[in-house]
C-alpha cells in the first residue's frame, strides 16, 4: 500500500519569525508520528524569506530529537553546495544520534537564486558528470570498507539510505542507473512526472541499495472541513508561488477569499501548471483526488506538502489527509478479503 510522508520547508508566515517556524515544524512532526506518517523531510533552500530550513541537517536533528519513531531526512540536500565528505559526516552524525531513522535525499539544483548559489558553492566550475561523481563518493563514505583513502567519522559503515531527487528526466535516469530510490518534485514541477516515472521504472538496475524501483511523488494537499475553506487556505500557497515566479519571494501571506477570481489569466495558467498535482477540498474531495493520483501514477509513497498560513489549519489538513488515506486502505483490504475463501 502507498505510504504517506510529509515535506516541510519550515515556512515563515507574515508576522512571524524562524524561531516560531522551528517550533511549528517539531509540533507537526510529533503529530505526524502519532497519525502514522512514514517520514518527515526538510528541504534545503537559501535566501528565501518564507523558508527557514536552510541549515537542513541542524533542523533534522531538532525534529529527530523531539520524535521517537518517524523517519526524518532531507528532501533534499542540494549536493552542489557541499563537499560530499561534509555531508557524509553530518548525516553520519545524525544516524549515530538517531539510528535507523535518518534519510538523505540529494538534489543537484542549488536551492536558491544564482547570486546566492555563487555565495554557497565551493567552486564555480562544474560539469555534467560532477553530480553523479559526488553521489558515488558520498555512497562510498557510508560503506563498511570505503574505496577512498578518506574516512567519514562518523559515517563509515552506517549505510544511511540515499535518495535521488529531481524535477526532470535527469534524476530519473541517474536513480535508475545507480539502483537508488527516486523522489520526483511533482508538487511544484509536474510537467515531466509520468515520463520520468516510466524511465525510472523501465531502466532501473537492482543494486545493493534496492532490489526494485521505488517511487515517491510530491503532492500538495489543502484539506479543510469544506471545499470553500480549503480553497481559501490554498490561496496562501498560490500567492507564494506567484510571488516567487515574479522574482519577489516573501514570507507566506495570509489567505484571501476568492483569490483565483482576482488574478489574471496568465497567473491562473501558471498556478494550474505548477499545482497540477494537488488535492484541494473537504474529506470527500480529498479522498477522490488522492486516490485518482495514486491510481494514475502507482506511487509507492506520497510526500505531502501543505503550505498553509495558519499552523492549526495546517495540522488539520495533514490530519484529514492521513484519515482519508487510512480509510482508503481499510476499504481496499476489506475488498481483497472478500475474495479469500
Amino acid at each position: 500500500m502507498t505510504k504517506l510522508s510529509i515535506l516541510d520547508l519550515a515556512p515563515i508566515a507574515q508576522g512571524s519569525l524562524p524561531a516560531q517556524s522551528f517550533k511549528n515544524s517539531l509540533d507537526l512532526a510529533q503529530h505526524a508520528e502519532k497519525w502514522g506518517y512514514h517520514r518527515f523531510w526538510l528541504a534545503e533552500h537559501h535566501g528565501m524569506p518564507g523558508i527557514a530550513s536552510a541549515a537542513t541537517a541542524v533542523l533534522i536533528a531538532h525534529v529527530a530529537g523531539g520524535t521517537k519513531t518517524i523517519r526524518v531526512g532531507s528532501g533534499g540536500i542540494m549536493l552542489p553546495n557541499h563537499s560530499p565528505l561534509v555531508i557524509a559526516e553530518q548525516f553520519g552524525t545524525l544516524e549515530s544520534l538517531f539510528p535507523g531513522r535518518i534519510d538523505l535525499g540529494l538534489g543537484r539544483a542549488p536551492g536558491s537564486d544564482q547570486r546566492t548559489a555563487r555565495a554557497l558553492r565551493r567552486n564555480l566550475h562544474s560539469d555534467t558528470d560532477e553530480f553523479p561523481r559526488d553521489v558515488a563518493e558520498l555512497l562510498d563514505y557510508f560503506t563498511d570498507e570505503p574505496q577512498s583513502a578518506l574516512r567519514a567519522v562518523p559515517g563509515t559503515g552506517l549505510h544511511v539510505p540515499v535518495w535521488i531527487l529531481g524535477s526532470s528526466l535527469y534524476g530519473a535516469q541517474l536513480a535508475a542507473a545507480m539502483g537508488l530510490p527516486y523522489a520526483f518534485a511533482s508538487h511544484f514541477a509536474p510537467q515531466e512526472m509520468m515520463h520520468a516515472i516510466d524511465i525510472y521504472r523501465a531502466t532501473f538496475r537492482p543494486s545493493v541499495y534496492l532490489d526494485k524501483p521505488y517511487v515517491m511523488l510530491g503532492f500538495n494537499v489543502f484539506a479543510a472541513d469544506s471545499d470553500k475553506q480549503a480553497h481559501y487556505l490554498a490561496s496562501s500557497a498560490q500567492q507564494a508561488f506567484i510571488n516567487l515566479r515574479s522574482g519577489r519571494p516573501a514570507k507566506i501571506p495570509p489567505p484571501v477569499e476568492n483569490f483565483m477570481q482576482q488574478i489574471g489569466e496568465s497567473e491562473r495558467y501558471l498556478l494550474n501548471q505548477i499545482l497540477a498535482c494537488s488535492a484541494i477540498g473537504s474529506t470527500d474531495t480529498i479522498a477522490q483526488q488522492m486516490q485518482a493520483f495514486i491510481a494514475k501514477t502507482g506511487a509507492d509513497e506520497l510526500m505531502i506538502a501543505s503550505n498553509i498560513f495558519d499552523h492549526q489549519a495546517r495540522l488539520h489538513s495533514y490530519d484529514i489527509a492521513m484519515e482519508v488515506h487510512t480509510t482508503s486502505i481499510k476499504v481496499k483490504c476489506e475488498n481483497l478479503s472478500s475474495f479469500v475463501v
